[in-house]
């Protein structure tokens, strides 16, 4: 009988977690385009999706599985009942035949990594037209994409992707990557591309030496026969997102875990006039059996300061994360931001925390 009640309070548990994360729901998530002609320009179909859940959702990123296709998304936060959309642009130029390009929305919804499609085919303005993926230059380099996208990563595992590329000047050039940060590397093959050549960049993400938990973006560069250039021309950006696998725990594991208790998904720091900075403590207990771990509290506001950013709490104890307000620069009016805190609680691996304010003299 004490199974089977324990059991139940695991199942209440699970259900007032679920309870306590929005729910992004898509009216579509494949989009047919049909027939489109190359000659007409760019493709645009706009996602619109609603917030079903109870707490305020944020699209935190959008990633297109091309640089051929291009999203835009609403970046505040979506109450309850309300809508929003990603848009998507799809570039047709020099790409005749049929295409299938996926989108991911990454969010702090209770389905945190969505995928979306587009698909068509199309007509070419020339017969003759010679179909080429190489939409991105850097010298006399071209790339199939700007961006290297290794989605969720397993702590404690690798990723590995390919970005193809290929010289369309007319001498020989040696390709190689700088500004690797020591989790990440960059291998082309061949070293040296003859002019007309294919080759790839293979990119290998290692999280065993990274320290740093969720979203990763790391700006690599492209180094042309020795020549280090580190602008916005020369720019690849690698995306990464660590993340824990709970779905390889025992039962016994999950009855040990810990159970994040946190009720301020939600803080107003009321009215702050211009140049002052204020605080507020947002807390954070666990009545799980083993330790909880604040793996990292993801913050990208440049008027908010976080702190700490990892923190561990004891069965039965509770401790605080600090965030402080900096309205120095901020022009009168509402405000609404967000953070996110990652945790090693199996049903509450990332939750959201929204804070407003009113800066006013």
């Amino acid at each position: 009988m004490k199974k089977y009640s324990f059991l139940l309070v695991l199942m209440l548990i699970s259900l007032n977690s679920f309870a306590q994360k929005p729910v992004i729901d898509f009216d579509v998530k494949t989009y047919d385009f049909g027939k489109i002609n190359e000659d007409e320009g760019k493709a645009t179909y706009v996602f619109d999706f609603i917030n079903k859940g109870n707490v305020p959702l944020v699209v935190t990123r959008v990633q297109a599985s091309c640089g051929c296709t291009t999203p835009t998304w609403t970046k505040e936060p979506i109450e309850p009942g309300k809508k929003g959309s990603i848009t998507v642009t799809y570039n047709p130029a020099g790409r005749p035949g049929a295409f299938n390009k996926q989108i991911t929305v990454y969010s702090n919804a209770t389905e945190e990594q969505a995928t979306l499609a587009i698909k068509g085919d199309v007509i070419s303005k020339s017969n003759n037209m010679v179909v080429d993926d190489y939409t991105v230059s850097m010298g006399d380099i071209k790339l199939k994409s700007k961006a290297v996208q290794m989605n969720n990563i397993e702590k404690g595992k690798s990723q590995v992707r390919v970005l193809e590329i290929k010289n369309t000047g007319n001498a020989a050039v040696k390709t190689s990557v700088q500004n690797l940060p020591a989790y990440l590397t960059a291998i082309s093959s061949p070293e040296v591309l003859k002019p007309n050549e294919t080759g790839k960049i293979t990119f290998t993400l290692n999280t065993k030496n990274c320290a740093q938990w969720g979203p990763l973006t790391n700006d690599v560069y492209l180094v042309l026969n020795g020549q280090k250039k580190i602008t916005n021309d020369f720019q690849i950006k690698v995306y990464g997102n660590i993340v824990e696998n709970f779905s390889t725990m025992t039962l016994e594991q999950k009855q040990k875990a810990p159970i994040l208790e946190m009720k301020d998904h939600s803080v107003n720091l009321g009215e702050i006039k211009p140049g002052e900075k204020k605080a507020v403590k947002i807390k954070i207990g666990n009545k799980g059996i083993n330790t909880l771990e604040v793996r990292r509290v993801i913050n990208n506001n440049k008027d908010l300061i976080v702190h700490p950013i990892k923190l561990s709490v004891a069965s039965g104890k509770s401790a605080y994360v600090v965030a402080t307000v900096d309205s120095k620069g901020l022009v009168e009016g509402d405000y609404r931001k967000s953070i996110t805190i990652q945790t090693n609680d199996p049903d509450n691996s990332f939750n959201l925390v929204v804070l407003s304010w009113k800066v006013k003299k």
